[in-house]
């Protein structure tokens, strides 16, 4: 089973797993070993799924203001928690391949192999909830007939996505790509850097 293979099995088992209960509230129970690539892959795309669906949350048109900002933070806080779970499994690859020197020609890749898993994650979801639309006894035929089509395309953008993967993978072991580690340097979240949040501390 490739990387992406067992990836996407993940990653639905998720998706499957919040389904059942289909609440933002629902506490996660990751099935893996804690710390593990697997435990990393389910956590990330637990929490994608719970800002999947705070995302269809807030866009209510009667939505209470004051709710919609409680949201708005804690869409904020997933934010930072999925980008500490990526960094995370681009940390486990540089680990795998440390000890691979890369060719005096290797590439650099403008992007890292966990940020392209995390739009591999993000795709279960559009597929997930595409299929579902094109298949909703409720609509209209048009409607199924346009998802179809869409969900047609999602498909092969995730077969050529889960290909690259696994390609810039592969090209990793060998040497002919670096594997580098770039952090996101995330700004809004931090007191100390964010000018709104500090400059609202040196007016205390």
């Amino acid at each position: 089973m490739s990387f992406t293979e067992n990836a996407w099995k993940i990653f639905n088992q998720s998706v499957e797993d919040y389904h059942i209960k289909d609440d933002v509230n629902s506490q996660e129970n990751n099935p893996f070993q804690t710390g593990s690539l697997e435990w990393i892959l389910y956590s990330k795309n637990w929490i994608d799924t719970v800002q999947w669906h705070l995302e269809d949350i807030i866009r209510e048109e009667d939505i209470d203001p004051t709710e919609a900002l409680k949201i708005k933070r804690r869409i904020d806080a997933l934010n930072q928690k999925r980008t500490d779970l990526v960094e995370q499994i681009d940390f486990w690859f540089y680990e795998k391949y440390k000890n691979i020197t890369p060719n005096s020609d290797a590439r650099i890749n403008s992007e890292t192999p966990a940020w392209s898993i995390d739009r591999f994650s993000i795709l279960s979801l559009k597929i997930y909830h595409m299929a579902i639309e094109a298949a909703r006894k409720d609509a209209s035929e048009e409607h199924k007939i346009k998802c179809t089509d869409k969900l047609l395309v999602l498909q092969e953008q995730k077969n050529d996505l889960s290909t690259a993967i696994d390609q810039l993978l592969s090209d990793i072991e060998i040497g002919k790509v670096k594997m580098k580690l770039y952090k996101q340097m995330k700004m809004y979240n931090d007191e100390s850097l964010n000018p709104i949040l500090y400059q609202k501390g040196q007016k205390k």
